[in-house]
């Protein structure tokens, strides 16, 4: 087969879906990434080498997220043999096993408080003239502004936007690009940043925002690297919850929406009419992946309860609730 059977195989799969009105952006994505790996790799077809040189790419994924994909390229593979007996299929007995999702440690402000002032003092050297300053603007966006870790290590110089108000975050999960706005103490730290890198790195459009100097050229921060050097953080500062669990770096957007629901609830606002600007504000398509962000944890838990009480109880016979 040529790389244009493959291609309508894909196209056509994906119109058929459509058709029956599945929402279809995350295949419609995935399926197209991989037709145009294949292509990259110098091949024409979804074979056994092509499918198992895709499924290496994904190794550093999370079980349940790699299992996912894999149903999805099985269940194309299985739409190809009906039309062609000759189809590659991948055997569904090597797709990896689901794992339970780990119970997120949510961290609270004053802990992020402690790493701050443990960021501010980390030293610098050759290689990383920007250290602290680095450190310490992380940690602020990503508990500000709920990002992902990749996202943030995306970001350019030319990103940001209004002043410093604004970040602009390019092709995110699912190739979905979004504005997000900052507060004011996140707007803040953001230029007090930028006015020190400005005299130590390029200030050239496509210069990574968080950088460092290996080799004397300004490089971006690797993902293992700065989540290394965010958990040195959790340490240094004792992050832990009530169990001393330590958070993982992705604990910080679980606590950003947390925290964002907590906030809804003491100003008394209307809660739910929010949700799909939380939703909106994280990247995610719909409500009902915010909602996997958003623990029953006891502050807010007794929150939610005061405001049914408030407003319901009145309808309960006996002592107040």
């Amino acid at each position: 087969m040529c790389a244009l059977n493959l291609e309508q195989a894909v196209e056509g799969y994906l119109e058929y879906k459509i058709s029956l009105g599945l929402n279809f952006k995350q295949e419609s994505w995935l399926l197209r990434h991989i037709k145009k790996q294949i292509l990259e790799d110098g091949r024409v077809e979804l074979d056994a080498i092509a499918y198992e040189h895709w499924n290496n790419s994904i190794k550093d994924r999370h079980n349940n997220t790699r299992r996912k994909w894999q149903q999805i390229v099985y269940n194309f593979c299985l739409y190809r043999r009906r039309s062609d007996p000759t189809a590659f299929v991948p055997e569904a007995e090597g797709f990896v096993r689901k794992r339970p999702y780990v119970t997120p440690v949510i961290v609270e402000p004053e802990q992020i408080s402690r790493m701050l002032v443990v960021a501010t003092g980390l030293s610098s050297n050759r290689n990383f003239p920007l250290r602290g300053p680095c450190m310490r603007l992380a940690v602020v966006l990503l508990y500000t502004c709920g990002l992902r870790l990749g996202e943030l290590l995306r970001l350019r110089l030319s990103d940001v936007e209004e002043g410093g108000r604004v970040l602009r975050i390019r092709e995110s999960k699912f190739h979905r690009s979004r504005l997000t706005p900052l507060s004011e103490s996140a707007a803040g730290e953001l230029r007090a940043y930028l006015d020190t890198r400005r005299a130590m790195a390029s200030t050239k459009a496509d210069a990574p925002l968080l950088c460092n100097r290996f080799g004397g050229a300004v490089h971006p921060y690797s993902h293992p690297g700065m989540q290394a050097a965010l958990i040195n953080l959790f340490d240094a500062a004792g992050v832990r919850d009530e169990y001393g669990r330590r958070p993982r770096v992705h604990d910080l957007r679980h606590s950003f929406a947390l925290q964002a629901l907590i906030r809804w609830y003491r100003q008394r606002a209307d809660v739910q009419s929010k949700l799909p600007m939380l939703a909106l504000y994280m990247g995610h398509a719909s409500i009902e992946s915010s909602a996997y962000y958003l623990k029953w944890v006891p502050t807010l838990r007794q929150l939610a309860s005061t405001r049914f009480e408030e407003r319901f109880g009145y309808l309960v016979e006996g002592d107040s609730l």
